[in-house]
């Protein structure tokens, strides 16, 4: 089965943990890339992503927690509260979810990544 495909958001979208989920051999992208701008709204963020097969990771609850009712056909959203994560943890428990979880698991749903912690 394939593996999920992640997509770090504007907010999350943090060099260092990009760079560190690449080391650890996952499929990671960033706002900006080539195919999206660093000032994209949160909707063409998702619409993009989904676009690109790609699960979306946000520190965005409010926002986020609307779009999948817009737009139901998303690959996945992962959402964390970002006070409550240092970048060590957030590095864990991505790691976790990514090599645990499979890209039909996470389709069209809105996940927490706590349970990965």
């Amino acid at each position: 089965m394939p593996k999920v495909r992640l997509h770090l958001d504007a907010d999350t979208s943090r060099r260092a943990l990009h760079q560190a989920l690449l080391e650890r051999g996952h499929d990671v992208t960033r706002t900006p890339s080539d195919w999206i701008q660093g000032n994209a709204s949160d909707e063409i963020q998702l619409l993009s992503a989904t676009a690109q097969g790609r699960c979306i990771f946000t520190f965005n609850i409010r926002d986020f927690t609307i779009l999948p009712r817009l737009h139901p056909q998303h690959r996945g959203i992962v959402l964390a509260a970002q006070k409550s994560w240092p970048l060590s943890g957030l590095i864990a428990a991505l790691d976790r979810f990514l090599s645990e979880s499979e890209a039909s698991e996470v389709e069209g749903r809105l996940l927490w990544l706590s349970p990965w912690r």
